[in-house]
This record gives structure tokens, C-alpha cells and sequence, in this order.
């Protein structure tokens, strides 16, 4: 949910305000005379969108989307699979829960 703050109270309440943006996910639009100068959200997602600002990434994502709908992945079990072989003729041991 986006809420729009006067800075002024925005600055009285700013423990607050933060702790809305972490908890509750919270987005702010500070305004000084009711013209929106500035946003605050989660430290996580800012670095998550200047990620996606860096051309290097954007070109990463255009190419893994391709090989997927190319039908180039694989489900991830059969990935997995790959870093923890069983060897041949083992059988899985079973535990016992206790």
C-alpha cells in the first residue's frame, strides 16, 4: 500500500514510518507542498530495482527467459540430481522418525 506524507510529519514520525516500511511492507511518497519530492520502501527491494537498472542483468534475464520457453530447462529435481548422484545399485536408506 502506498500513503502520502507531508515530510514534515513524515520527519516527526520517522521511527515509525520505517518500521511500517519493514514490517508491513509499506510504501511512502513524501510531499513538500503537496508535490511529491521523494519514496520510502524496504532497503531489500531498493537494491532489488537498482539490480534491474544495470543493463548487464536486464540482458541475463532477457536470455534465461528465451532458453526457458526454448524448452531448455529441466525440472529441478533431475538438477539437483546432478550434485548429489546416488551410486549405481544403492538403494536409499529409510530413517526412523522418533
Amino acid at each position: 500500500m502506498v500513503h502520502h506524507l507531508p515530510i514534515t510529519k513524515a520527519r516527526i514520525n520517522l521511527g515509525q514510518v520505517v518500521r511500517r516500511v519493514v514490517r508491513n511492507k509499506e510504501y511512502f511518497i513524501l510531499e513538500k507542498d503537496g508535490i511529491p519530492v521523494a519514496g520510502i520502501m524496504g532497503a531489500d527491494e531498493l537494491e532489488d530495482y537498482l539490480e534491474l537498472q544495470d543493463p548487464k542483468v536486464v540482458r541475463a534475464i532477457a536470455k534465461s527467459s528465451a532458453q526457458h520457453r526454448a524448452g531448455k530447462s529441466r525440472p529441478i529435481e533431475e538438477f539437483l540430481a546432478d550434485f548429489n548422484p546416488k551410486p549405481k545399485g544403492a538403494k536409499a536408506a529409510k530413517r526412523s522418525r522418533v
